[in-house]
């Protein structure tokens, strides 16, 4: 039955719709379960392009008034997609314990270096960079703090040919995820952006092939997200494309992330 745990909302600054608009449209797609995880402001730093630490009350008082108005047609879950960086561990249970979500997804778009930097992964200098990534990834697992992890191969975005550090890197993530029993997710919105030329082939920017019949030689759990950023993306041709895709791989496709494991 059709679930999705990664939606977005207009509060994020780069999608349209509310909170009830996409459940309305969730709904009338025979969506089951859905999953806000819009993404999360940080309380003492604007890093652009997601909702402002002002807000998070009001998303969350909008999912739970969709919760409670639409409980007998669909499941809601409130929940955030929000990047690791050590120093906001306290900040992160916070929104569990005291802010009661249901669930963070590890969206690690931005990342802290060794040195101490906040590096983007969309900029990644050279594939050494994904190394860093994955190891970044990997102190986030471990935590214990996150559902899942959204689109886990986003560093592959970047135009670079497959090499050594691409192996070592998805055995990281790979590795991490199997030991930890961590989800990762197939993401939908990377098959929107259409197949495009890399340096090693024609590609989408994600999910990336050789990624994912890494991750089917396991029994890793895999979520497949459409990481809609309107209400029509809820549950679209892309969206079942990504579901095609995945059983393809002949992944451990779960429908919902709280299949025997709830935090």
């Amino acid at each position: 039955m059709p679930t999705n745990f990664h939606t977005h909302t207009y509060r994020c600054l780069h999608a349209l719709g509310t909170e009830e608009e996409y459940v309305l449209e969730a709904i009338e797609q025979g969506v089951t379960t859905l999953g806000f995880s819009d993404h999360a402001p940080f309380p003492d730093h604007d890093f652009g392009l997601r909702m402002s630490y002002k807000e998070l009350d009001d998303y969350i008082n909008a999912v739970e008034q969709s919760q409670q108005k639409h409980k007998d047609k669909i499941e809601i879950f409130k929940g955030l997609e929000i990047e690791y960086f050590p120093k906001y561990i306290n900040y992160y249970r916070e929104l569990l314990e005291k802010r009661e979500l249901d669930y963070l997804a590890l969206g690690e778009h931005m990342y802290i270096t060794p040195k101490g930097h906040i590096h983007n992964i969309f900029f990644a200098e050279s594939t050494a960079d994904y190394i860093e990534y994955a190891a970044a990834v990997c102190e986030a697992i471990e935590t214990g703090l996150f559902q899942f992890i959204a689109h886990p191969d986003v560093m592959f975005s970047n135009n670079y040919d497959w090499d050594e550090n691409c192996d070592r890197a998805t055995e990281m993530i790979i590795d991490c995820a199997e030991k930890n029993d961590m989800i990762l997710e197939y993401n939908a919105n990377g098959i929107r952006k259409n197949l495009q030329a890399f340096n090693d082939g024609i590609r989408y920017p994600y999910p990336h092939e050789k990624f994912w019949q890494a991750v089917s030689k396991t029994n890793i759990r895999v979520i497949v997200g459409s990481d809609c950023h309107s209400p029509q993306q809820v549950y679209d041709e892309y969206m079942r494309k990504a579901e095609q895709m995945s059983h393809r791989l002949k992944l451990n496709v779960i429908e919902n992330i709280f299949d025997g494991k709830k935090l």
